[in-house]
């Protein structure tokens, strides 16, 4: 491999015509996250002003991704290199379908939670960065999703890493510091696993750009080691997204910080980890994947089951919802191991609804605290005499979490289990409307002791607030639009999975006048 690449004229690899004015929106929200996270930083005297420009910066951020989808998806993935080099020379920022979903969603779901956390974040939260770790946190998440190399979508972990540490203690509570070192253990282990992996890889194949990988792969299938790249992704990704048994580090973790930080992490952190398995399992090393499913299948149905025992078990409301993100994980496992354009079709809608739901769920229980005067199931009550409203939004969402009608998380778990019973999998279907199940009970015990039962002592109405109101109500109604009109999504989802099989539009769009020698 190196002497061959040693005989190419570099000359002939430096991009020479302009790039087209519509891929520049490949490497535009990373740029415009970076851009305005260093520029709060030197605001840090400022902290309310930090807020009130954090706030429209966000909404330009799901304004671009917008965009970034629409002609994605009008015209198919696009590619922008850096430093005006070719791929596989140059580092390439490549979006596909699967890849600008992931970041328009991750979008509306850092807005609400930017939102919330002017009425969550006080001025020494401000002061010690949040908004600025946010919009970091931000650059790493979509920088995940936007890469075309997978060196770089180490780097961008490592981004979203640093800044989730910050966030996560933010408050410098005896709690935090305990939740942040259990975050902190398990994710280092797995990023150096992910890293050990990235230099195995770059060994045999010579090259980090994934859709040269991707082409690669087949012609090298009898003498790399791509067995023993695929278990450590597998395992460095799996650890990253909570699934068994190296889940318990997140219920641990995830209920100590600010309620806004659980939201945003639950969100999107976990979905980070199911992007990176789905993208190098399914458009990477497909055989493989094939070969491990029985191992994916058995870690899926033992996370859905454990998720879903664990929700059902926990009297904390944060660390049930932590659980449920657990069982969630389990389900998109569950698309990964079955394959397919159904398996992944129903992960990748999984992943998008999960995106939006988890972090609506940790908003929601913002408002039972500050309506209940606490997270404990044992104390709280009467929620539904103080305000029918909120109780409304909760139940949708509480049947979306369980994957009841008519609301999101019921076309994926249709889809996942039609699979699975596809493939005589039925064991796996069969795991899968467990934990359905039991996170059923586990919500209506959560609903009859903090809404329907009566409050132990007199609550004084609390009036609603538009700063925590307003991304609760806007999520919620994601999560019923999503159930009542899935065409859309379902036809994306489809899409993306499609283009995910079969990456011969991903790999166009990186050597257009074919794959660099």
């Amino acid at each position: 491999m190196a002497a061959a690449t040693s005989t190419i004229d570099l000359s002939a690899a430096l991009i020479t015509a302009p790039v087209p004015i519509g891929h520049w929106l490949a490497i535009l929200p990373v740029a415009h996250c970076i851009t305005l996270g260093a520029f709060l930083l030197m605001l840090r005297a400022y902290p309310r002003l930090q807020a009130w420009l954090a706030i429209p910066g966000l909404a330009t951020l799901a304004l671009i991704d917008a965009a970034l989808l629409a002609k994605v998806a009008a015209d198919g993935p696009l590619t922008m290199v850096m430093g005006r080099w070719l791929p596989p020379f140059g580092i390439a920022f490549t979006v596909d379908l699967f890849g600008a979903l992931m970041a328009f969603t991750a979008a509306l779901a850092a807005l609400a939670g930017g939102i919330y956390a002017l009425a969550d974040i006080g001025e020494s939260g401000r002061r010690y960065g949040f908004f600025p770790l946010l919009m970091l946190l931000m650059a790493g998440v979509t920088g995940a999703f936007l890469t075309g190399d997978i060196f770089n979508l180490y780097v961008w972990f490592e981004v979203l890493l640093i800044s989730s540490f910050g966030l996560i203690i933010l408050g410098s509570e005896r709690e935090q510091i305990d939740g942040a070192l259990k975050y902190a253990v398990l994710n280092l282990i797995a990023t150096t696993l992910f890293l050990v992996g990235v230099g195995i890889l770059y060994a045999a194949f010579g090259t980090l750009n994934m859709a040269d990988i991707a082409a690669k792969a087949g012609d090298l299938r009898g003498t790399a080691p791509l067995m023993t790249l695929a278990s450590l992704f597998l395992l460095a990704f799996g650890m990253k997204a909570a699934a068994f048994p190296v889940n318990f580090w997140l219920p641990a973790a995830y209920h100590t910080p600010r309620i806004v930080v659980s939201a945003l992490f639950a969100g999107l952190l976990t979905k980070v980890g199911i992007y990176a398995l789905i993208r190098v399992m399914v458009m990477l090393l497909p055989m493989e994947r094939q070969e491990l499913s029985p191992v994916i299948a058995l870690a899926a149905a033992a996370t859905i089951v454990v998720g879903a025992l664990g929700a059902l078990a926990e009297n904390d409301i944060r660390r049930l919802f932590g659980y449920v993100v657990v069982s969630g994980i389990g389900n998109m496992l569950a698309g990964v191991a079955l394959g397919g354009l159904g398996g992944i079709s129903g992960a990748v809608f999984y992943a998008l609804h999960s995106m939006v739901l988890m972090t609506a769920l940790y908003l929601a229980a913002g408002e039972i605290a500050r309506r209940g005067g606490g997270f404990s199931l044992s104390a709280l009550g009467g929620l539904y005499r103080q305000s029918g409203g909120f109780t409304a939004l909760s139940l949708v969402l509480f049947l979306a979490a369980c994957g009841l009608p008519p609301f999101s998380g019921f076309w994926p778990k249709v889809i996942l289990v039609k699979a699975s019973l596809d493939l005589s999998a039925w064991w796996l279907a069969a795991s899968i409307l467990l934990g359905g199940f039991l996170t059923t009970i586990a919500f209506g015990r959560l609903f009859l002791l903090a809404y329907w039962r009566p409050a132990a002592i007199e609550l004084t109405p609390s009036g609603p607030r538009w700063r925590t109101g307003l991304p609760l109500a806007a999520l919620t109604a994601l999560v019923a639009g999503f159930g009542i009109l899935p065409e859309q999504l379902l036809a994306l989802s489809q899409s993306a999975a499609a283009g995910l099989a079969d990456p011969q539009a991903y790999l166009h769009s990186v050597f257009p006048e074919g794959r660099a020698p």
